[in-house]
Parts: structure tokens; C-alpha cells; sequence
């Protein structure tokens, strides 16, 4: 796509972005707000706990970087004007259904007005508790598909990720999608809701001995490996964090 006809589609467009104080996010919210300020709206999901905890995040890790600094001489005086305009924040979480958004007005509002979802929330942590990676690198993927599948003017779905992903595969590798229960070491079968169990019961069982929070973050990081290094279908929690996918939904 030509950059001109990039700054058309955009142009009044209403984009959700997750994962909005991430590197990548930052970039890309401050690029289309320089270029194309005819961008209807950008929704903004951060993990906070509530609103005021969300314009905390936006100023403090966002907006108020050196990297808009630009963007802020170009606006001038009106520059939080502009801001107020073209940006909703939403405190959420992908890890639960709508995002773990408790608004259901404005849920109904994106669900209006979205034509444009832009998944950049993930762990890139290769230590990662097994429970935390699953929820957000797995069940966050799923449950951001499954609000743009309901977003009724969505013109695009676009899932950004970790491109070194691939295992313990050496080599050129390609980008290449999977389906639905396929994994790197090409055995299917794998089941994001059984994995989803065995944590369950895990966490249970170190409650139910008084375990500490230091030792639960530890069994949920050997869990992982655990999990990796069994004899079932390999079990990657970032499936569907492996591959840079875009997904036309209408013409």
C-alpha cells in the first residue's frame, strides 16, 4: 500500500490500538497523528485500574515522551485540545472477554465505531509466568479477535508480534500461519483450555498450602518449562504471537 492511499484510508477513521504504552504502540499513535490528523479517533487500551489510573499511564509513558515532542510544536497551544479530541482512553485487559472493559456504554461505542484494531498488547518476556504469557499472548489474541469480529464497521485487523518465535528451529524462517490446536513441532492437538486447567489447578494447589506470591511466580515461570519440555503436543503460550498478521475484513 502507497503511502497516500495509507493516509486516505485513515482518514476518518476510528483505530483501537491495546497494548498502547508498548514501543511499538507509541510509535504508531504519534506517526498517524503527525501525518494524518484527520484520524477520527484513536482508542487507547491500557492496563490500569480505572480512569484516572489510564491519563496517569497516557502522560506519564505516552504523550508526555520525548517522542512527541514534534507532534507538540506542530500543535502548539492546542496541542492537548487535539489530544482530547482524537484520543479515548480505555482502562482494560485483553487477557478477559471485551477486553476487560466494564463500561458498557463505551464497549457499545466501540463496538459502533471501530474500523481499524490494531492488537499490540503481549509479554515479550522469556521468563514469563506460564499463567500471565497464556493469558495475554494466548487468550488475549483470541478474545481481541473476538471483539473485531464484532465491531460492525471494522475494516481491518491487524495482529502485531514477536518475530522470534519459532521455537528451536534454526535457519530461514518464513511466515507462515497456523491453525487452531497446530504447534512448532508440527504434533497437533494442542488445547489452549486444558493448558488453561492445568494452571488452574496449579495456583489451587499452591493456595491451598500457603504458598507466597514470590513462590507462585516462581512455580508458574518452571511450570512453563515444565509444560515446554513435556511429551503432549508442544505447548508455545505465545501461539498466536508468532507471526505479523494483517486481516482485510471487508473491500
Amino acid at each position: 500500500m502507497e503511502l497516500g492511499s495509507a493516509l486516505h484510508f485513515l482518514d476518518n477513521k476510528s483505530i483501537l490500538v491495546t497494548g498502547a504504552a508498548g514501543f511499538l504502540a507509541k510509535i504508531f499513535v504519534e506517526k498517524i497523528l503527525r501525518v494524518q490528523p484527520n484520524v477520527k479517533k484513536f482508542y487507547l487500551l491500557l492496563r490500569a485500574a480505572d480512569h484516572k489510573s489510564a491519563v496517569h499511564r497516557l502522560h506519564n509513558e505516552i504523550i508526555g515522551k520525548d517522542l512527541f515532542k514534534v507532534l507538540k510544536e506542530k500543535c502548539g497551544k492546542n496541542f492537548s485540545s487535539f489530544i482530547s479530541e482524537k484520543i479515548t482512553l480505555i482502562p482494560g485487559d485483553i487477557s478477559h472477554e471485551d477486553l476487560g472493559i466494564k463500561d458498557c456504554n463505551l464497549v457499545q461505542e466501540m463496538l459502533n465505531e471501530v474500523d481499524v484494531v490494531v492488537n499490540l498488547a503481549a509479554s515479550t518476556n522469556f521468563d514469563e509466568r506460564y499463567d500471565v504469557a497464556l493469558g495475554l499472548n494466548t487468550f488475549g489474541a483470541k478474545f481481541v479477535a473476538n471483539f473485531a469480529k464484532k465491531c460492525v464497521k471494522l475494516k481491518v485487523l491487524v495482529h502485531v508480534s514477536t518475530a522470534y518465535v519459532s521455537g528451536e528451529k534454526t535457519g530461514l524462517m518464513l511466515e507462515n500461519s497456523y491453525s487452531m490446536g497446530e504447534t512448532l513441532n508440527g504434533v497437533s492437538g494442542l488445547d489452549i483450555n486444558f493448558e488453561k486447567n492445568v494452571i488452574e489447578q496449579k495456583l489451587n494447589e499452591l493456595r491451598l498450602l500457603g504458598a507466597s506470591d514470590k513462590d507462585i511466580t516462581q512455580a508458574m515461570k518452571d511450570l512453563g518449562i515444565q509444560r515446554l519440555e513435556s511429551d503432549e503436543p508442544l505447548n508455545v503460550s505465545v501461539l498466536f504471537l508468532n507471526r505479523v498478521g494483517i486481516l482485510f475484513l471487508d473491500s
